[in-house]
């Protein structure tokens, strides 16, 4: 994938769970290829007859193959490297250490600033590195208009990172856009995606009805379109697990040329404690996509819940 500008459709799912909480999801596109899938999945999206918005919370055992057909059309773009897919959360077990008001008060933002900044790689974009404008499109965010502007404040300030600019991108105020998912297909994918994967990891597909015995058929659809997503993510790579992070021991341009990734995000203290237990060293790896630089007003640890 290399184009004069990319886009970064972003989106959000549970803040906190039974097991994993933070959910953060993001798929990449670049801007001459944007048109040519949106289209395509709108038209795969017609044919199944799919008029209105598709997203994880409407999936029923009624409309399952129509959404597995939609999530084949979706990873075959992904499989040619047109699209590239990246998913965050914490494990609840990885908790950081005291937290003041104020970062407890920020999680959510936090936690998306250190999405946006790590999980695509952007600094390992591979030469020759032609000037490149960086578009992020968030589903609505929940918060008041202080704390959005804030936070669109510090995802600007991101073109001022030596390591990003240096790999040739830019970021105009313009370019950080609120939008309707209703609008945009491929965010409508990314929930179907992100909302699988939360469902799967936070074991929501063995909840059980009222009589405690049997599993609705919701619940049962919902873990047949899990299990699809991840055959299609197992195409590419057979031995993926969905609750570690993906290409531990690769080289850092892993990073931005995986075609899908997953980020088991770790505070950064706690990161050092594993370490130290696994190797003997506090030392982090340049290799690790947990590695985490401080932004966006964090120190030595990093806020988990609001």
């Amino acid at each position: 994938m290399s184009d004069k500008a990319y886009i970064i459709f972003c989106d959000e799912s549970d803040d906190i769970g039974k097991h994993y909480s933070n959910f953060y999801g993001g798929v990449m596109v670049g801007l001459s290829q944007h048109e040519r899938i949106s289209a395509a999945l709108n038209a795969e999206k017609k044919r199944l007859n799919l008029f209105g918005e598709v997203k994880w919370s409407k999936v029923t055992a009624r409309y399952l193959d129509k959404y597995e057909a939609l999530i084949h059309a979706f990873f075959k773009e992904v499989h040619a490297g047109h699209l590239r897919v990246r998913i965050m959360f914490r494990q609840n077990t990885h908790t950081p250490g005291a937290l003041t008001h104020e970062q407890l008060q920020g999680t959510y933002f936090r936690l998306y600033y250190q999405f946006i900044k790590h999980a695509f790689g952007l600094q390992h974009r591979p030469r020759p590195r032609q000037p490149a404008a960086l578009r992020l499109f968030f589903d609505e965010l929940p918060k008041t208009n202080e704390a959005v502007t804030q936070f669109k404040g510090f995802i600007l300030g991101l073109r001022n990172n030596r390591k990003i600019h240096a790999a040739g991108f830019s970021i105009a105020p313009e370019d950080i856009v609120e939008i309707h998912s209703h609008d945009h297909v491929l965010i409508q994918c990314l929930d179907i995606v992100l909302g699988a994967m939360n469902f799967r990891l936070n074991r929501k597909h063995e909840e059980k009805l009222p009589d405690g015995k049997t599993r609705g058929k919701r619940t049962e659809a919902k873990e047949k379109l899990h299990e699809t997503i991840l055959a299609e993510i197992r195409r590419w790579k057979p031995d993926f697990d969905i609750g570690a992070t993906t290409g531990k021991g690769k080289k850092p341009a892993f990073r931005w040329k995986a075609p899908y990734a997953h980020w088991s995000f770790m505070p950064k203290a706690q990161l050092a404690s594993y370490r130290k237990n696994r190797n003997g060293s506090t030392q982090p790896t340049l290799d690790d996509p947990r590695r985490i630089t401080s932004g966006f007003g964090w120190k030595q640890s990093h806020p988990h819940n609001r």
